[in-house]
């Protein structure tokens, strides 16, 4: 089936990608004296990390980070030997098959192993307080001469940056700044998204940002500055009239208060559509808003068109401009990065070109 295809019945998921390269252009302007990497982990967050690479690199973004090595060997299929790809969960010295990957060296076994294979141009990776992957001040101290691994950065990440008030904060600085004093002439890669709202202090020769590039607010509890890359609608399959009382969906969950109008549409939690928005979500009809009756199942989700004009084929917008990713993960009850990542392979997509 083809994005237009109409005979196809499942969600249509549509993706920005001007929108994404304008977020990047934002935040270079931001990050006035450094670079601005792109994360593309988890295929683009969900969103496809092929197109989304593609348009950024047309947009001139050099750096690239993914999570794993097979990530990484997939996106240089897609790009050009040029820009940098690295690898956060690191690699085996010579298991990029070829693919000129960046190993981000997280342990001191990473550090022997990649100094014994004469291997250089990695990324170090210091932990300032994740306590999750990194070299600790110790293991630092303990790791010798790097000189010769050619390091082209050293990182660390932010814990809380998404809390600008958060103590840690300002300690990762204060130790992110020791441990770069121990590598001299090395570049360094502090922020992330809402790191690149904390200030001159957490600036670098390269912010890592993710979630902002695909609209997620990098700044939660004050208005989102990046524009909206995803919306997400499923035609309506069928319109039942519902008398009061009758119930709805699995375990009779929810009892017509009145007579109703009841719209199903193709999209449940095999498609990254939680179940835990039953009786929570909000969808857009037209741009009236339309509750979600019922819970979510497997393939199908119902809501309440009551007293509005609908009939099969009409599209009900899951995620958009009334309902964010942000906006449906706080009725889910968990956050965007896990709305955007469960988007599942059975939607139709359609990219916007940059």
């Amino acid at each position: 089936m083809t994005a237009t295809d109409p005979g196809e019945r499942a969600g249509l998921l549509e993706v920005d990608l001007g929108a994404i390269v304008g977020n990047w252009q934002s935040l270079c302007e931001r990050h006035v004296d450094g670079a601005v990497a792109a994360v593309v982990k988890a295929d683009a967050y969900g969103l496809g990390a092929g197109p989304v690479a593609r348009a950024l690199a047309a947009a001139s973004c050099w750096y690239f980070f993914v999570a794993h090595l097979s990530e990484g060997i997939a996106l240089r299929r897609v790009l050009s030997h040029g820009p940098m790809i690295a690898v956060l969960g690191g690699f085996a010295p010579g298991a990029d098959q070829g693919a000129a990957l960046t190993p981000v060296l997280n342990t001191p076994q990473d550090v022997a192993a990649h100094r014994a294979a004469g291997t250089t141009g990695a990324i170090l990776h210091l932990d300032t307080g994740m306590e999750r992957l990194g070299l600790d001040a110790a293991g630092l101290a303990g790791a010798g001469d790097l000189s010769g691994l050619g390091l082209r950065y050293v990182m660390t990440h932010l814990a809380c940056a998404d809390e600008p008030d958060h103590p840690l904060n300002a300690e990762q600085a204060r130790r992110f700044a020791a441990g770069c004093a121990a590598l001299p002439g090395v570049p360094r890669s502090f922020a992330n998204s809402a790191g690149l709202f904390l200030g001159e202090d957490f600036a670098s020769d390269l912010a890592r940002p993710g979630c902002a590039l695909y609209g997620i607010n990098p700044t939660p509890g004050r208005p989102n500055p990046m524009r909206q890359a995803v919306r997400l609608t499923a035609p309506v399959l069928q319109v039942r009239e519902v008398p009061e009382g009758a119930t709805v969906g699995y375990g009779a969950s929810w009892r017509a208060p009145r007579p109703s109008r009841i719209a199903t549409i193709a999209v449940g939690y095999a498609d990254g559509y939680p179940r835990s928005l039953s009786g929570q979500a909000i969808g857009s009809l037209d741009g009236h808003p339309v509750p979600l009756v019922g819970r979510v199942s497997m393939d199908l989700a119902t809501f309440d068109v009551t007293g509005l004009d609908v009939a099969p084929g009409d599209r009900i917008e899951l995620i958009g401009a009334a309902q964010t990713p942000d906006d449906v993960a706080a009725r889910a009850g968990t956050i965007g990065y896990e709305i955007l990542t469960a988007l599942g392979a059975r939607y139709q997509r359609r990219y916007i070109p940059a």
